[in-house]
């Protein structure tokens, strides 16, 4: 894309995906709206967005590793840590294997 004068066209993001409403893509808000809707049907309970789960603890001269949850909620008595993927990043991947490792939880993908 050429820059013209006056052009605010905002920089094409690495994955494609959009920002819409205050979420990070189309496909993270559609589904956020399933899940209130569940959730008003009494299907789940206890919806959070953006949920920051620490999967190793700081350390001397270290930071924490930290995994930022799209969706957590309560279903069926379960805690369910949910992340919309579009693309599985070589990053994400080792952090959704640590959840498993650590805290014994898989990621449900969508």
């Amino acid at each position: 894309m050429r820059w013209l004068p006056g052009r605010t066209e905002s920089k094409r993001r690495k994955y494609g995906n959009v920002k819409v409403g205050g979420f990070d893509s189309k496909k993270e808000s559609a589904r956020y709206a399933e899940l209130e809707l569940m959730q008003r049907a009494g299907e789940i309970t206890d919806l959070r967005r953006q949920v920051r789960i620490e999967l190793i603890p700081k350390q001397a001269g270290e930071r924490a590793v930290e995994w930022l949850a799209d969706f957590v909620y309560t279903e069926n008595g379960e805690e369910i840590w949910e992340d919309c993927k579009g693309f599985r990043t070589r990053d994400y991947v080792i952090k959704r294997k640590l959840a498993l490792w650590v805290h014994g939880k898989r990621i449900r993908e969508t």
